[in-house]
């Protein structure tokens, strides 16, 4: 017998906001550093760039909070409705209800009897919390939380963003660009390997798939601005 019970902490209890901070910072990263460089590529001078940058940051935590918020609200909405067509369902037809609940656990491999014992005892306790775990999928842990979500994103876009606006600012007016994408790649790359260890995936995997991504993105950009700054 265990004597002792102990709490186990797992990872996929962070999911929820762990997954729209690094979205958030990466995208601050990349989309503010892109906008920066682009910029100073076209020959911008640096008073042009820290205000393209200050305003690319201020616009996009706004556009990711609202974002984000509209997307989890929806998860969340669509949550309610499975909920409340299930609570409708048990008042309407628990008889039927419980036989969904016993063949939920007869192919999770219980036997019929055992399958319609815990079926029987976890309907008495909660009927709505078994249906929701076991045939929805819905727990509290994974529950969409739009307010959460949306802060987080805003919060982590503009401490992403900040990276590349700074580097801007300290770097000498003729390596502003240079200066903020290495700077910009730098921090992805911790980013990343943080975001995975995070998450329990491989280190190296994570940084080198967050910097490729973003040293695309800054490429593309810059090219854009050298492109648009010869033609002006």
């Amino acid at each position: 017998m265990v004597s002792h019970f102990h709490k186990e902490a797992h990872k996929g209890e962070r999911t929820g906001w762990l997954r729209a901070s690094v979205l958030g910072a990466n995208d601050g990263i990349i989309s503010i550093a892109s906008l920066v460089v682009g910029v100073a590529a076209a020959g911008a001078p640096r008073g042009s760039i820290l205000l393209t940058g200050v305003a690319g940051l201020a616009a996009g935590a706004m556009s990711m909070a609202a974002g984000e918020y509209v997307s989890v609200q929806t998860q969340a909405d669509t949550e309610e409705a499975d909920l409340e067509t299930e609570k409708r369902e048990l008042e309407s037809y628990p008889a039927r209800e419980l036989a969904e609940l016993t063949a939920v656990y007869l192919k999770r491999g219980l036997d019929h009897a055992l399958a319609h014992q815990v079926a029987e005892t976890l309907t008495a306790i909660d009927p709505l919390a078994a249906h929701a775990r076991d045939e929805l999928g819905i727990t509290e842990t994974f529950r969409a939380r739009p307010i959460q979500a949306a802060f987080a994103s805003a919060i982590s876009f503009a401490a992403g963003g900040i990276i590349p606006v700074a580097a801007a600012l300290l770097a000498p007016s003729a390596r502003v660009g240079e200066i903020s994408s290495a700077t910009a790649l730098a921090t992805l790359v911790v980013l990343g390997g943080a975001a995975a260890y995070g998450g329990g995936a491989p280190i190296g995997r994570g940084a080198i798939r967050v910097a490729f991504w973003g040293a695309l993105a800054m490429g593309v950009t810059a090219g854009i601005g050298r492109l648009f700054g010869a033609a002006l």
